[in-house]
């Protein structure tokens, strides 16, 4: 639907309050929606809580919005390569929520398909089910917050610990190609929840590479319909980056 095409990011993220909660795709470094993410970041929107596999780094992705303070709250299952992430957690300024990966994409999708809640053997026998991991800490290096514990029971002869849905306020994704009717097409490693944070928002905006019309995309490549999106942004190409890289030198020729 036309409706849904946004002229850039700013307007597309112009209405995202202070203390809004927010799902953001991405793996690493890769299918990041850094535009709007560097519009909200423009903005000036602070106090956001924020669920996503991890922050980015220092200068890029959920990194900018971490450096200028605007984050209070992250729940991931990666901290990455950023530093400031790590600084800002340890010196209490910071409340993270670090959970399983699986059990965090499987989350995500839970609240997106209306599943308040499920059972999982993951973190079983751990904190992430017994509680008292340190959630927040204090300027002196004491836990303000700490995780509660969760409800485990048993099925066969197995236990599970229950895990609550996620929902966002907004989501932002990311997406290779995309129809003006919202139908996305992710790349690649780019499939690492940008289709599970776009699930999960009520409002969810999507920059995409490259539009086309209704009808242009194979039904069958699509990875996520319409339905799901409620805005879009034609964003181009986008410039890949490389979160860690590691180079070897050249052997001396004989």
């Amino acid at each position: 639907m036309a409706e849904k095409l946004y002229a850039g990011a700013a307007e597309a993220v112009a209405d995202i309050p202070h203390g809004a909660t927010l799902a953001v795709g991405g793996f690493g470094l890769c299918g990041v929606p850094d535009e709007l993410i560097e519009a909200l970041a423009a903005a000036g929107t602070t106090d956001l809580q924020v669920f996503s596999n991890n922050c980015g780094v220092d200068d890029c992705g959920l990194g900018i919005l971490l450096s200028s303070g605007a984050i209070t709250r992250v729940t991931a299952s990666y901290v990455g390569e950023n530093k400031e992430f790590a600084r800002q957690y340890l010196a209490g300024e910071l409340e993270v929520e670090l959970t399983p990966q699986g059990t965090l994409a499987e989350r995500l999708r839970a609240g997106g398909v209306g599943i308040p809640a499920f059972f999982t053997p993951a973190g079983v026998g751990t904190s992430i089910a017994d509680g008292g991991m340190p959630w927040r800490y204090g300027t002196d290096g004491s836990v303000l917050i700490a995780s509660p514990p969760k409800e485990t029971r048993v099925f066969g002869d197995r236990r599970y610990v229950l895990e609550k849905a996620i929902t966002a306020d907004f989501a932002l994704v990311h997406a290779r190609v995309g129809d003006t009717e919202g139908n996305l097409v992710f790349d690649k490693t780019a499939l690492n929840f940008n289709p599970l944070a776009a699930m999960a928002g009520r409002i969810t905006i999507a920059q995409v590479e490259e539009l086309v019309e209704p009808g242009q995309l194979d039904p069958n490549r699509v990875h996520l319909p319409g339905v799901f999106v409620q805005r879009l942004v034609h964003t181009g190409t986008q410039t890949k980056r490389i979160e860690k890289r590691t180079v070897s030198t050249a052997r001396e020729s004989r």
